[in-house]
């Protein structure tokens, strides 16, 4: 086997069982009816067993948003330029996109890494060039990526999370960005649970009801152009996917083999970590899930990944912004955790 092989083959960490049985022993002596906070309940005693800690915390925070372009845009599959990928990673780094600002003021730490936008993009404050092609290729034609380009995606993601686990962060948040990526993220989900894209395909960054059949009949067509080469996960990656999304399911993997959590965000990263879990299996049970977004194959994919989101607000802009939206949701969970009284510790009578 090879060196990627034997990584991607390795099992992620284990959960430390013991400090989440502990946790949710402590929820049941703390001063509010069982089950009383719901979801919030959750997040912290999944946490203890992610970070082997009774008492988690999320105080450093790391966001990465992945950007790159894709060929299938030249099938008039978007109602944006393929020119916008690479603004928006200006963007970022101006601190004017949703992100910046959402990462700001919840003093989470973000980067951007350029993983193939089609034209080359000058250095930037917080912008990490690892840019593999000038964009994907158009996958209703050929193949999105080589095999070599599809490996070295989830490899240059391994390598930026390696490097972040040795800053010691509590929580991983990725996003993407990149012009055309709702449909190269539907088509990996159509393939992988064989569905009808028909019933998935949403309208992206603004379609309307024609140009989404439009986008639909691409997708079942590149479904039957590659039939026969959509024989694995990564195969499908590698057919129908692109840079910024093999990146985020290298991201995801890499954080279960390591022990980081994740908190997952819309669509896109979602198919991401679906795929995540289907190259290694094992990986989910590092995933925390910030809301369902409006776009339509969102909650069928949840549904797959047995999720439960804590927000559904309507979001449906990507970057990252739905996850980094709940950033102080998964830190009130923490708090109230591990600062509320018990029974025995306020002198409050118990449940009879």
């Amino acid at each position: 086997m090879s060196e990627f092989d034997l990584w991607l083959a390795s099992p992620p960490k284990q959960l430390d069982q013991a400090a989440q049985a502990a946790a949710e022993q402590r929820q049941q002596q703390l001063t509010k009816p069982a089950g009383s906070l719901g979801q919030l309940e959750d997040i912290a005693i999944n946490l203890a067993g992610m970070q082997g800690s009774v008492q988690p915390n999320v105080e450093k925070i790391h966001i990465t948003v992945f950007a790159g372009d894709h060929g299938i845009v030249a099938e008039g599959i978007s109602a944006f330029p393929q020119a916008v990928t690479a603004e928006m990673v200006r963007n970022f780094s101006r601190g004017g996109a949703a992100i910046s600002v959402l990462a700001k003021q919840t003093q989470a730490d973000l980067t951007v890494l350029n993983m193939g936008t089609v034209t080359e993009i000058e250095m930037l404050s917080g912008v990490q060039d690892h840019r593999i092609a000038a964009g994907t290729q158009n996958f209703l034609q050929q193949a999105a990526m080589t095999l070599e380009q599809c490996q070295g995606a989830l490899i240059i993601a391994r390598q930026h999370i390696e490097q972040l686990k040795d800053n010691h962060i509590d929580l991983f948040i990725g996003g993407e960005m990149g012009i055309g990526n709702t449909t190269s993220a539907t088509a990996i989900a159509s393939a992988l649970l064989a569905i009808n894209p028909v019933e998935i395909t949403g309208a992206g960054t603004g379609l309307n009801q024609t140009e989404i059949q439009h986008k639909a009949d691409v997708i079942q067509q590149a479904l039957n152009h590659h039939q026969n080469e959509l024989c694995s996960p990564l195969a499908i990656l590698q057919y129908l996917g692109g840079f910024e999304i093999a990146a985020l399911a290298g991201a995801y993997i890499t954080c279960a083999k390591v022990g980081i959590p994740v908190l997952v965000d819309g669509f896109i990263a979602s198919v991401a970590a679906l795929m995540a879990e289907r190259l290694c299996p094992g990986t989910k049970d590092w995933y925390l899930y910030s809301h369902q977004s409006s776009e339509l194959g969102h909650k069928i994919i949840l549904e797959h990944l047995s999720a439960k989101p804590l927000l559904n607000i309507g979001m449906r802009l990507g970057e990252a912004s739905g996850a980094a939206a709940t950033i102080p949701l998964i830190k009130l969970s923490c708090a109230l955790h591990n600062s509320m009284a018990t029974f025995a510790e306020a002198a409050v009578s118990e449940k009879a």
